[in-house]
């Protein structure tokens, strides 16, 4: 029994390593590619005016989605920031849609693990989410009720001091916060947007001459960093949470679950129950790929696991993310209103894709426990290729290469110069990008200055 069970383990932890194998060179490039997106297109631009529910609001609120991408909770978070300045509730969620569907790192993992039929539909079915959705919220969005929040959320955020990052929409927070030339106080969530804006800030010349230079191969290694830092979890989870579903899930359990067979009421309810699953699943973001690959390997139907992939943004910790921003009711009512869409969606696109008769046929391809993952083929070198392009992006960031300001503070990594506060020890001089980064150094210097990685960078040689 327990030798069963440690080959089960193993065999698990064999496929979900596979997986994360065939797909690392996928997930790396497209995180590169948003990367440079993220950095080199004006998102300011598009943001500008999101305000109205019309077509050209949610044109634009799609497009924004679409070069803002990240993982589930970085969408809801940025879609609170909208919402808060004043984006019509469509447009809103319109832009969670897309940051989570419309993304190349997304439709790169869907293309190696699924196949381009379900990339197709991702894409396509994007936009269809984004339009059914619509749809179902302009015919019954409760316009007082998200009004008496949006009022409520600023009204709470200046009451409690809370200001937004002016670069992700987030909430900031007094730890990270500079002084413009004009005399604002900018806060922000995290010592990654500061810099990135203070790249922004000193930023010249178009995008080729900084593709050319340092300066901007370190903007876009610092964006590479944190877009890693907001899915390697759920990416890391999703990989090997699908392993153990292959291994460990009976056949029995998918045909009790999803009705087999066909018909319509067989794709509807297959559709409703992917959306259901995605909800318990707890695993958001691009980790659902990995687990979807599961499903489909089980028979669920195409109707069913698509629309799995569309749900992440209805997983139970994003729920309570909402109930936190917005309260239950209007909680309640996105779940209402996504679920309906993701399912419906998912029922349109195996309809669609049966008429054009491309739906793909799991018959005759080798299973998830008879595929051989590490071998010397087209994926071993396409992943030496992109573990060399991510160990050049990070050591850019690292080293600081380009990177505004001469130092790095010691405490939190955020690049100075010599106008920012410093202090001395042990005969040598730090500097620091705040007073209070210069307070946590003096508190205990040596914590900061014995062997800690920053060191030899934040000060006075």
């Amino acid at each position: 029994m327990v030798e069963t069970m440690t080959a089960g383990v193993l065999e698990a932890l064999r496929i979900g390593v596979g997986f994360l194998w065939t797909a690392a060179w996928a997930i790396i490039m497209g995180l590169t590619i948003t990367s440079l997106v993220q950095v080199y297109v004006s998102k300011e631009r598009m943001a500008q005016v999101l305000g109205d529910g019309d077509l050209s609001g949610l044109t634009r609120a799609t497009a924004f989605g679409a070069a803002s991408s990240g993982c589930s909770f970085g969408a809801v978070a940025i879609g609170k920031g909208l919402f808060k300045k004043g984006a019509h509730a469509v447009n809103f969620l319109a832009f969670m849609f897309a940051s989570t569907n419309l993304i190349v790192e997304l439709g790169l993992m869907i293309l190696i693990l699924l196949g381009w039929e379900f990339l197709l539909a991702e894409l396509l079915g994007g936009l269809i989410l984004i339009v059914v959705m619509a749809v179902i919220v302009h015919l019954t969005l409760p316009e007082n009720l998200f009004d008496e929040v949006r009022e409520t959320l600023n009204e709470r955020d200046q009451e409690s001091g809370i200001t937004e990052d002016p670069t992700c929409g987030m909430e900031g927070t007094d730890e990270y916060t500079l002084t413009t030339d004009g005399g604002e106080t900018l806060t922000f969530c995290s010592e990654g947007c500061m810099e990135t804006y203070l790249q922004e800030a000193s930023s010249r010349g178009g995008w080729r001459e900084e593709l050319l230079s340092w300066g901007g191969w370190y903007k876009v290694g610092n964006q590479y960093r944190k877009e890693w830092s907001m899915i390697w979890k759920d990416v890391i989870a999703g990989f090997l949470i699908s392993g153990f579903v292959i291994v460990f899930v009976p056949q029995r359990v998918w045909n009790t679950l999803f009705i087999q067979g066909d018909g319509l009421l067989v794709t509807a309810e297959n559709a409703i129950m992917g959306v259901a699953i995605a909800v318990l699943s707890f695993v958001g973001s691009m980790g659902n790929v990995p687990f979807a690959v599961a499903l489909w390997g089980g028979g669920i139907s195409f109707a069913g696991v698509i629309a799995f992939v569309y749900a992440d943004l209805i997983t139970i910790p994003v729920l309570n993310v909402y109930r936190k921003y917005y309260g239950w009711k209007i909680m309640l009512y996105i779940l209402g209103v996504f679920f309906v869409t993701m399912a419906f969606t998912g029922f349109l696109m195996e309809l669609l894709f049966d008429a054009l008769g491309i739906v793909p046929d799991l018959a005759g391809g080798e299973t998830a426990t008879e595929q051989t993952y590490f071998e010397l083929n087209y994926t071993f070198y396409l992943n030496i290729i992109a573990f060399a392009l991510s160990g050049f992006l990070l050591y850019v960031y690292r080293r600081g290469l380009g990177a505004p300001g001469q130092y790095r503070d010691p405490v939190c990594g955020m690049r100075t110069d010599d106008s920012d506060p410093a202090a001395t020890h042990d005969g040598e001089t730090y500097h620091f990008c705040s007073q209070t980064c210069k307070e946590t150094f003096e508190e205990d210097p040596d914590e900061y200055t014995t062997g800690h990685p920053m060191a030899m960078e934040g000060h006075d040689h």
